[in-house]
């Protein structure tokens, strides 16, 4: 009885955390774009080339992209075992 109790406690729990850790993290990335982006390339953010803020979808896209990348280069740093 009680594992059922802790269960049915603790998954709603862990899927709140995860749904908060996930909205932080897109709102991470809009903030830090719209506070580098511009300050880095100023000129291409007038001619419109780049743009000055991203949607919640666009900062999804990058926050994957960024996390592709950190898995391959984690995965490239792996030892390999020895003969």
């Amino acid at each position: 009885m009680k594992k059922a109790l802790v269960l049915t406690a603790a998954i709603p729990g862990a899927l709140a955390i995860a749904a908060g850790m996930f909205v932080v993290t897109l709102l991470l990335v809009k903030v830090l774009w719209a506070w580098t982006v511009p300050d880095l390339f100023p000129g291409a953010v007038e001619q419109g080339l780049i743009a000055r803020s991203i949607s919640w979808l666009t900062s999804l896209k990058v926050a994957i992209f960024v996390a592709v990348l950190a898995g391959v280069a984690k995965a490239s740093h792996r030892e390999l075992p020895s003969a």
